[in-house]
């Protein structure tokens, strides 16, 4: 082994024992000999020290002239995408599974999405445990001049392209997009490692490290198969084309964090093409799922329609960045966001207003979103922090947050203020990586207060322009993240239900979206030749919002049951996910939605299945459920013939089965939900549930939605291990109120095992008197 060593002269050593020397005896004339406990002296990238002492003597030490700045220390841990630790896998599923380093092994996931970067370390094999090739999966790496031979590795197991359709189209250039299955977006890369990508794999953006990444299944293996493109999106054709190859190929998981652009057409949204080729997929024992869209807030935006699919909502989790500007002389604090360092330790610098630095005042437009420094005067700038304002232009994609960076660098600024106008109040601002001491104000109320100030404070001749700058402020920087351990929401922009099953927006009787994951705000692998996320253009990561972030989460849970139960039908593991999930917050209150479906009005209210489906995904509890309710292929072809709208003919030509005489109901189904888009009376309802556990004895309980009467039948039971139960639930209608209700139904375990199951019934007519009873 050849060590190397710097050599260091005598005259850097001689400093630095003089510097250790200063700082010694700074400590004993202050607080005196042994009153102190010195941790390091610093005396290469800093001249100070660290020294553990109470707030008293810290007061008096901060108090001396040869101390320039004295900070309380505070806590630093590392970060993953950090909804791994939030979900509780580190310490929960995953040490089920054998801790992180065996999470998910043998399970390929699939993805339908734009490509992947093959280059990113969460897609390495050269790992400390060694890959293992799936037996089972037979697919392949396509390779072209950009996606070489030996992109493709024991991890990342197949990669496709998908693009006739795209080429018919006139619109694809392959310079662009590419005919391979590189990713020129950066989404498919960010939900494929989510999903299964590498753990403690190192977050650095802009220099700054945000911790270590890891995917939920970090163990398992990935397949992608590009169909969606840079710019156009994606075809039907192209997209069918790559779900029929995944499935021909062997994937266990298929994880779709695409939807279409609008309702299919025809009798049913459930024989649209994609969906009947997902029903394939599950036929063949995929597990699928697919993001529920971001539509939201609004009823019925949902855009992921049948009961075969897993429908995934986002939800928020407990990290934010935090920035804020300090006005002043530390007379008022203005939050703000923006991943960016601060400015210079606690000193102040003057703040200047874009418009009021421009060349020429008289004929330059009064545009002042930064984008041009020549535009601007460098001697009125230089050394002070620039404001500029963030308007439409910015919502649009006219203007851009790195141009203002260049600008502020161009023209000497120490930081950057961009201040929001009126016209983007309740816009969606994420955190921004900036590389350089900034912040963003989101909204046109506090941007005012800060605008209010500069205006108070700035001297200006008869014609309006400054003769004196005496505004100051100070950039506290966003970069380290704050944890809240706050319960989730639902995110606003996630589409909403109840389901759909036409572009007639006829409600069905099948719930949707069917669980919450987290979506807000995730770091994952990007690109950096990605184009989705234009703040994190050139980025090898990118921390970004959607119901496509939500749906890798759930696509790696899958793995993680599919890995611990290798017999369990994609229902099965459907079951398991739903019926675990959580609906209230530590203290047992509801879970909250942003602009909740029910009342959109509100900011912020109780969430409802409409809103979260069976709630937010708890992965340890889903890989111990006690009782699942299974379903298979018949049983989706007998639910097809049970819809209104469909008839047996209609039925037959779409999936080549007879429907027979007995035509049944849609909620006859063996979901593990309850949903009557219109109680007329009285309907009884029959659930299998098969014990996957040992031997428990289960009492049930129940919440009637409100208008209803509800019997169940058997209150109590015990099942075996492997057997099955039937349960009926008898329900009837005591009111007309014509509105949507929720209640639901509860199997308790005397062995810990907890089962929840959703009732969501719509009351349309008077009742009819009958003999109710089980």
């Amino acid at each position: 082994m050849l060590l190397m060593v710097r050599h260091i002269s005598k005259a850097v050593k001689s400093y630095v024992a003089y510097l250790v020397n200063s700082h010694d005896t700074v400590l004993e004339r202050t607080l005196g000999r042994g009153n102190y406990q010195k941790l390091y002296s610093y005396h290469h990238v800093i001249n100070g020290v660290a020294v553990q002492m109470t707030k008293r003597k810290a007061d008096i030490l901060g108090a001396m002239p040869d101390v320039l700045h004295i900070e309380k220390d505070f806590r630093f841990r590392t970060e993953t995408t950090h909804t791994p630790d939030y979900l509780g896998l580190p310490t929960g599923g995953w040490t089920l599974e054998g801790g992180s380093s065996n999470a998910g092994e043998g399970i390929v996931i699939g993805l339908v999405d734009t490509g992947v970067d093959p280059k990113h370390p969460s897609f390495s094999d050269q790992t400390a445990k060694a890959y293992k090739r799936s037996a089972s999966y037979t697919g392949q790496c396509e390779f072209t001049a950009e996606f070489p031979k030996g992109s493709c590795n024991n991890k990342l197991v197949g990669a496709r392209h998908f693009a006739a359709a795209a080429v018919a189209s006139g619109e694809f250039n392959s310079t662009v997009q590419y005919e391979s299955p590189l990713d020129a977006d950066g989404h498919g890369t960010h939900t494929a490692a989510t999903a299964a990508g590498n753990y403690g794999v190192t977050v650095l953006v802009n220099g700054f490290n945000y911790g270590s990444a890891s995917g939920m299944a970090p163990r398992a293996q990935i397949a992608q198969y590009k169909a969606i493109y840079r710019d156009i999106g994606g075809f039907f054709a192209d997209v069918v084309a790559a779900i029929d190859q995944a499935v021909k190929d062997g994937v266990d998981v298929l994880s779709l964090s695409i939807g279409p652009a609008s309702i299919p057409g025809g009798s049913a949204a459930y024989l649209s093409t994609f969906d009947l080729a997902l029903l394939s997929a599950v036929k063949a024992g995929v597990f699928v799922t697919q993001a529920a869209g971001n539509a939201g807030p609004y009823p019925s935006t949902i855009l992921s329609f049948s009961p075969w699919i897993v429908s995934v909502a986002a939800g928020t989790h407990d990290r934010t960045y935090p920035n804020s500007i300090c006005l002043g002389s530390k007379s008022k604090t203005i939050s703000g966001i923006g991943l960016a360092p601060g400015t210079n330790g606690s000193s102040f610098y003057r703040l200047v207003l874009a418009r009021d630095a421009f060349r020429n005042l008289n004929t330059t437009p009064r545009t002042d979103g930064c984008q041009d420094s020549t535009l601007y005067d460098e001697t009125v700038v230089k050394g002070s922090i620039l404001i500029c304002t963030y308007d439409l232009n910015f919502l649009f994609g006219v203007y851009n947050i790195p141009a203002v960076v260049i600008t502020a660098q161009n023209l000497g600024a120490q930081g950057i203020v961009l201040t929001a106008s009126s016209e983007v109040d309740g816009a969606t601002f994420s955190p921004t990586p900036l590389g350089f001491p900034a912040i963003i104000i989101p909204n046109s109320k506090d941007s005012l207060v800060l605008l209010d100030y500069y205006n108070m404070t700035t001297e200006r001749d008869q014609h309006g322009k400054v003769t004196k700058f005496d505004a100051v402020g100070s950039i506290s920087g966003g970069e380290q993240a704050t944890f809240s351990s706050s319960p989730p929401q639902v995110a606003s922009f996630s589409s909403r239900g109840p389901d759909i099953n036409s572009a007639n927006f006829d409600v069905a009787d099948v719930l949707k979206p069917n669980i919450m994951a987290p979506g807000n705000l995730i770091w994952a692998a990007w690109t950096s030749i990605g184009v989705d996320e234009q703040d994190f253009n050139g980025q090898n990561f990118a921390m970004i919002s959607g119901t496509s972030m939500a749906t890798p989460h759930i696509a790696g849970i899958a793995a993680l049951i599919k890995q611990k139960f290798p017999h369990f039908s994609p229902a099965a593991i459907a079951s398991a996910i739903t019926t675990t999930a959580t609906v209230v917050d530590s203290n047992g209150r509801p879970l909250l939605a942003q602009n909740p479906s029910t009342n959109v009005a509100a900011d912020l209210g109780p969430a409802s299945p409409f809103d979260f489906g069976a709630g937010f995904v708890n992965p340890t509890a889903a890989l111990d459920p006690g009782l699942i309710f299974d379903a298979d292929y018949d049983d989706y072809v007998q639910f097809l013939c049970s819809v209104p709208e469909l008839s047996n003919l209609t039925v037959y030509k779409a999936i080549n089965s007879n429907c027979g005489s007995n035509k049944g109901l849609p909620s006859d189904l063996n979901t593990p939900s309850i949903v009557i888009g219109s109680l007329n009376g009285h309907q009884y309802v029959q659930r299998k549930v098969t014990n996957v556990a040992a031997t428990e004895t289960y009492q049930s309980s129940f919440t009637a939605p409100t208008g209803v009467m509800i019997a169940v039948n058997p209150r109590s039971f015990t099942i075996q291990a492997g057997e099955s139960a039937q349960i009926c639930v008898a329900l009837e209608a005591t009111d007309s109120s014509n509105v949507t209700s929720f209640g639901n139904l509860v199997l308790s375990g005397n062995a810990g095992h907890r089962v929840r199951i959703s009732i969501i019934i719509s009351t349309r007519k008077q009742k009819v008197e009958t003999d109710f009873q089980l």
